[in-house]
């Protein structure tokens, strides 16, 4: 850390003074000045350059970078390790390790804490934990979204001795599941992100890593050696490919750190400043009456052929508009923001082109996540099903998904939110009813495709499983099959349901943007009524 040195000539701090230094200025302009100085140094020029050289921003460089110029107002920017000669006068201030303050992202007023990884290497020990713990009390008191730059190596035992005692683990003040139910918080890992530094990031509703120099884990390689005696390195143990493309313990990858601020933004222009406010409405120039022709062709004939359901996606919402939330976990299920007619949404989907867009564990957990945070900031839902069925096997079963994918449908009949379930194919089993709320929870408007067909079994499934030993004892079992295939084959009609009116509609597949927007606006009419916090918010 370099000494600036205090000047010799400077007179002692006495509060109230009137004393002018020799330029005739107040005492106080060059104190305020000498101490901003110390804290812009951060952990000096030698700590700035070796985190340059790892391909890295400091904590004050991404924060000039996320929010909008000239909008940055730091908080407790004096907070630090002073020193003092023996007539009172200041020497030299080592700084927090954690950078905070208020600023805004296209207008809107934000809240993000930093760490700076070259004083400390971050640590969550060597900081003063009252000052992020009052920051994100603020933003939960102003209702102001919270995002947090987390690059911090963790506690550190070296600090003990200075303390001369431990403490009970935990941060009392910090009010974590308050935020989580009032207000969007953002967790974005820009380097290591051990113990509480990976809580702070998983703790939120989107959680970004970088591809590559970001690692994320409860406890580092050091601490798994000495635990469990496993040789790991930082990326085998808690980066990106561990996280975000396979735990799903992160949600989003982003190619570096500029990529991850960006998205920081994205994610919030979909999303209002608290539960208090409705989603925001932007200007479309994406027609709302447009008709995408080739819609009518989308679904295989073949009901084996699979099909692109993001390509689907992108042809119904705003163009430009889709922003992917965990793409690499649970892949069957397609989690996303978007937008009608310039009205944030938030969007299901099954991905065909994943063991079919079954329900997995994986997936039922994504799904759970995500309609709990679309509850909680009153984001209307369109859930577009192409739903196979919950995926079966051995494996399947060791891991619960039956458990897990009756809590997802418990998340579903929960929401309160208005929705529109928009049946494109198939429905089956008990994951095929879990596409949205059916009993007491929202009115869940729902329509279909000319290509939609459902029921407790496929067809196919049901044939082997009711005719197993006429099937065995057939001379012919192949064209048995087939003729019992086509004798149940007319049953599957939509229109069938319809004239029960088991679907409220069948719709032309090119019709679904202008009956999406007209839907959306109807929704929106209806969501002042939904405002504040929810019973239940994030299952995180």
């Amino acid at each position: 850390m370099p000494q600036i040195e205090s000047r010799a000539d400077s007179p002692a701090l006495t509060v109230g003074t009137s004393a002018e230094d020799s330029t005739g200025r107040p005492w106080f302009e060059a104190e305020i000045a000498k101490r901003r100085e110390f804290a812009l140094a951060m952990g000096g020029p030698d700590k700035i350059e070796r985190q340059h050289a790892r391909g890295r921003l400091t904590a004050r460089e991404r924060v000039e970078r996320l929010v909008d110029e000239g909008s940055w107002r730091e908080i407790g920017m004096m907070t630090g390790s002073a020193r003092y000669d023996e007539r009172g006068q200041l020497i030299s201030v080592e700084p927090s390790n954690v950078v905070c303050g208020q600023g805004k992202i296209d207008g809107r007023d934000v809240i993000v804490v930093a760490e700076d990884f070259t004083v400390r290497g971050g640590s969550s020990e060597a900081t003063n934990p009252e000052k992020w713990q009052y920051v994100e009390r603020l933003a939960l008191t102003y209702r102001w979204p919270v995002i947090r730059l987390v690059e911090t190596a963790g506690g550190s035992v070296n600090l003990l001795e200075q303390m001369s005692a431990t403490k009970i683990p935990g941060y009392p003040h910090w009010p974590m599941v308050e935020l989580l139910g009032t207000v969007p918080v953002v967790g974005v890992a820009l380097g290591a992100a051990a113990g509480l530094g990976a809580v702070r990031v998983c703790a939120s509703h989107l959680s970004i890593m970088t591809a590559e120099g970001s690692y994320l884990f409860a406890g580092g390689p050091a601490v798994v050696k000495k635990a469990v005696g496993e040789d790991v390195t930082n990326a085998e143990l808690g980066g990106s490919g561990v996280h975000a493309r396979g735990s799903g313990v992160v949600d989003n990858e982003a190619a570096d750190e500029f990529e991850a601020l960006e998205q920081v933004v994205r994610f919030l222009s979909y999303l209002p400043s608290s539960v208090h406010e409705l989603p925001p409405v932007t200007p479309c120039a994406d027609p709302v009456d447009r008709r995408d022709e080739a819609l009518s062709t989308t679904i295989p004939a073949i009901k084996q052929y699979s099909y692109d359901m993001r390509e689907l996606l992108a042809s119904v919402f705003d163009d430009g508009s889709l922003f992917e939330i965990g793409r690499y976990f649970g892949q069957s299920q397609i989690t996303m923001l978007a937008r009608l007619d310039g009205h944030a949404v938030a969007v299901l989907a099954n991905d065909p082109r994943w063991l079919g867009g079954s329900l997995t564990v994986d997936s039922a957990e994504k799904i759970t996540r995500f309609v709990d945070m679309a509850d909680t900031f009153h984001l209307p839902v369109v859930n577009l099903i192409d739903q196979p069925g919950t995926f079966v096997g051995s494996d399947a079963e060791q891991k619960g998904t039956l458990r897990k994918g009756i809590r997802a449908a418990m998340a579903l009949e929960q929401a309160s939110v208005p929705w529109l379930s928009l049946f494109v194919r198939r429905a089956y089993g008990l994951a095929g009813a879990a596409y949205g709320p059916v009993g007491g929870g929202s009115i869940n408007r729902r329509l279909a495709w000319p290509t939609a067909h459902w029921g407790s079994i496929p067809i196919e499934g049901g044939v082997e499983a009711a005719y197993r030993r006429t099937l065995a004892e057939s001379d012919d079992p192949d064209t048995l099959r087939k003729e019992l295939h086509a004798r149940f084959q007319p049953v599957e009609n939509p229109f069938r349901t319809a004239e029960r009116f088991g679907i409220q509609d069948i719709i032309d597949p090119r019709d679904t943007r202008p009956m999406l927007c007209e839907w959306v606006r109807q929704a929106y009419r209806i969501l002042p009524e939904h405002l504040g916090t929810t019973a239940r918010t994030m299952r995180a």
